[in-house]
């Protein structure tokens, strides 16, 4: 395991735990943990003995964004900004897109560039003293990190809408209710909770793996496509991918065994 200065990540059998590690700067992201994030999310993608991967913050705050006091307030900013929302858009898009299982352990506040980390979790635990902060209203900026795609897709056009424009936060009590989070924890129980429901997911992954892996990544391709096309175009990708998935050795095995009702055993090919 790589050692990093502004993040810290350990491994627990086939769980791998990374935690934003500035706790004395909130958090927030700054050019090192922006590099060391692209770095980390890669290596624990690629690895095929990490199950299930944990994101949280240590300290009292989950991540709260670009480091303000790292820029002018001008003009000049925009090499930077583009460089923060570079790297910061490479890391949520590998947690999107991995093909394991990631949950989020919002401990404290998560804000501006640290909210769509927070939210990009298939499972979003989020401690009951814990904020969801858009933020960016607040500095004059529009939103990054995966937020503006996120939130319409979480809660529906109309309450992201009024989440971004009225920027008030939501605590952990209100985000299970409004659709932001998957459990609400007591703040105290938080990391146990974390811990607990990420090796039951690396169980689950392991479970999956042995399960026929290109047809769920056809079935997640198509789910996380609904929202970008026409319902014609869509129908027309879903008659591609299953006709397509005949010709794999899984779908032969998968026919076999139903013919002969037992359990298949698939190969992933």
């Amino acid at each position: 395991m790589a050692d990093y200065e502004t993040i810290e990540v350990t491994r627990t059998g086939a769980v791998a735990r990374l935690a934003f590690d500035r706790p004395d700067a909130h958090n927030t992201l700054d050019r090192r943990m922006a590099e060391e994030l692209v770095d980390a999310a890669h290596d624990l993608v690629s690895d095929d003995g990490v199950r299930c991967l944990a994101v949280t913050g240590n300290g009292p705050a989950f991540n709260t964004g670009a480091d303000l006091t790292t820029l002018a307030g001008d003009g000049t900013d925009e090499a930077r900004l583009r460089g923060f929302a570079g790297h910061l858009h490479e890391f949520v898009g590998s947690l999107l897109r991995a093909p394991k299982p990631v949950v989020t352990g919002v401990n404290g506040v998560a804000a501006g560039g640290g909210l769509g980390p927070a939210l990009c979790g298939d499972v979003v635990l989020v401690a009951e003293g814990a904020r969801l902060e858009f933020a960016y209203p607040r500095i004059g900026l529009s939103g990054d990190g995966g937020s503006t795609y996120l939130l319409p897709r979480l809660v529906g056009l109309r309450r992201a809408q009024e989440l971004a424009v009225r920027d008030e936060p939501v605590s952990g009590r209100e985000a299970v209710d409004v659709g932001l989070a998957t459990e609400r924890v007591p703040d105290d129980e938080l990391d146990e909770r974390l811990a607990a429901e990420a090796e039951r997911l690396a169980a689950e992954a392991e479970r999956l793996a042995a399960g026929p892996t290109r047809a769920y990544g056809a079935t997640k391709r198509l789910l996380h496509r609904s929202f970008e096309q026409s319902l014609e175009r869509h129908l027309g990708e879903e008659a591609d991918a299953i006709a397509g998935l005949t010709n794999t050795e899984d779908y032969a095995r998968g026919h076999a065994a139903f013919g002969d009702e037992e359990a298949p055993e698939f190969v992933g090919e």
